[in-house]
């Protein structure tokens, strides 16, 4: 099988372990680089490709190779949709997902300047748009917004009500049907956010792993991350969905991604 991987980083440790694994079996990996690449390739085209980036170029490509036929995990369409939280959160809660109730603004300093209140309680607000260094902050009051603003004033952003918690972030992922966990505390904690630790599937609440298995069939994910806390006794609140995230350090992750890869080919040729 031909396998390749659309990244600007194929020494991404994930990829770089599976892509190890699948040569190791007699398999071939590229590299598409989209931010180098003119365009979809040329026939022939590899069996399978991994869409590990999100960039507007990387996006365009996967659809060119889609167009030709080809599979790409994940799909361009999935992978647009989780960049836009609006989208996000209408479709989560449209299926019944425990998804935070999540309202739009097109712009953060408009909104301040509205006269608009700041809810009561604490609120969330982040970027509309999921990207690196993107804004999510803990907002308690008109002078917190105010302070936000001024610094991203053009800013579009979707506002979530802060659920109690106890601090810490479960971070879910999943590849294919394995799923993954770790406790990450939570950045809007004074501390900040600290260190991944390591948590065992047979630690999570009841059915918090079939609830990652059905987000990923409602957004049409094959790798994915989800973000879920806990609000108390177990009742999961999901605050965020991602498209191909890194999943660093979960043993088994990389075998969990070559084999989806292999399936995935096979199953464009069956």
């Amino acid at each position: 099988m031909r396998v390749c991987l659309i990244t600007p980083q194929p020494d991404h440790p994930l990829l770089a372990a599976a892509a190890g694994l699948l040569r190791t079996a007699g398999h071939r990996v590229e590299t598409l680089d989209p931010g180098t690449a003119a365009g979809p390739p040329a026939a022939p085209l590899a069996d399978v490709y991994l869409l590990k980036a999100r960039t507007p170029r990387a996006l365009a490509l996967a659809r060119g190779l889609e167009r030709q036929g080809a599979p790409v995990v994940n799909p361009s369409t999935a992978t647009t949709l989780c960049q836009d939280r609006t989208a996000m959160a209408e479709l989560a809660l449209r299926a019944g997902l425990p998804f935070a109730a999540t309202r739009t603004h097109d712009s953060l300093g408009v909104w301040a300047a509205s006269g608009d209140p700041v809810p009561d309680g604490p609120v969330v607000v982040k970027s509309r748009h999921s990207r690196r260094h993107d804004l999510v902050a803990r907002v308690d009051d008109a002078a917190r917004l105010r302070e936000l603003a001024a610094q991203w004033p053009q800013e579009p952003v979707v506002v979530q009500d802060f659920a109690p918690n106890s601090g810490w972030d479960h971070k879910l992922w999943a590849v294919g049907r394995r799923v993954f966990a770790a406790l990450r505390r939570s950045e809007l904690t004074p501390e900040g956010r600290g260190p991944t630790l390591p948590l065992a599937l047979g630690e999570l609440p009841e059915g918090w792993a079939e609830l990652v298995l059905r987000v990923g069939e409602v957004f049409a994910l094959d790798v994915y991350g989800v973000d879920v806390i806990d609000t108390g006794d177990g009742a999961p609140l999901v605050v965020d969905v991602n498209a191909f995230p890194g999943i660093r350090g979960q043993a088994g992750a990389p075998e969990a991604l070559a084999d989806l890869a292999l399936t995935r080919a096979a199953a464009h040729h069956g």
